[in-house]
């Protein structure tokens, strides 16, 4: 570490780096939620299916976030616990339009949320409803029902309407998240 970034720490300049999880089914939008949420001209023009994992970065204000991209195949999720330790927040995503697999994505959450490298902590959970924009989705609120939210008693969570195509929703998600995780440091 140079002189300059020890003399940035030292007065609160350093931005603290975050590690988060983003999780959900395949096919909800996480990656186009990641890459809306970098600057413009570091967002890619092509999003395809991640395959395994990939890592992006972007930051707010006062964090940087390193956020791990978990592909939601099925073939893959068994992939997530190994990350589990490394996380400090999860950004869930729901693909609100997709009424079939909502039962899939709160098996999954379940899951999540009783691993052990997850259970005894308190990280806060964001969740995207997202493709609002489409003429099926549910309301945040009937996603929050059918999950089983208001279970979650011992972490801080909550449920923003997106539209990742759009980058709606997106900001005000990421200004919760950047408050629980300042809070969580004092």
């Amino acid at each position: 570490m140079g002189l300059f970034d020890k003399l940035a720490g030292w007065l609160g300049l350093k931005k603290k780096e975050v590690h988060v999880l983003c999780l959900g089914l395949d096919n909800s939008g996480k990656t186009t939620i990641i890459n809306k949420l970098k600057p413009s001209n570091a967002q890619t023009q092509d999003i395809v299916p991640t395959i395994g994992f990939s890592i992006e970065k972007f930051k707010t204000s006062s964090l940087s976030f390193t956020v791990f991209d978990m592909s939601g195949q099925g073939r893959y999720r068994n992939l997530w616990e190994h990350y589990y330790k490394e996380g400090q927040a999860i950004i869930f995503v729901i693909d609100s339009s997709d009424k079939l697999r909502m039962v899939v994505a709160k098996e999954e959450l379940d899951t999540l949320l009783n691993h052990p490298d997850i259970k005894h902590r308190r990280l806060p959970i964001l969740f995207f409803a997202n493709k609002m924009d489409l003429r099926d989705a549910i309301s945040s609120v009937k996603v929050s029902q059918l999950l089983s939210l208001e279970n979650i008693k011992d972490k801080p969570w909550h449920i923003c309407a997106s539209d990742a195509l759009k980058g709606e929703g997106l900001q005000d998600g990421v200004d919760w998240l950047q408050d629980q995780i300042q809070a969580m440091k004092t």
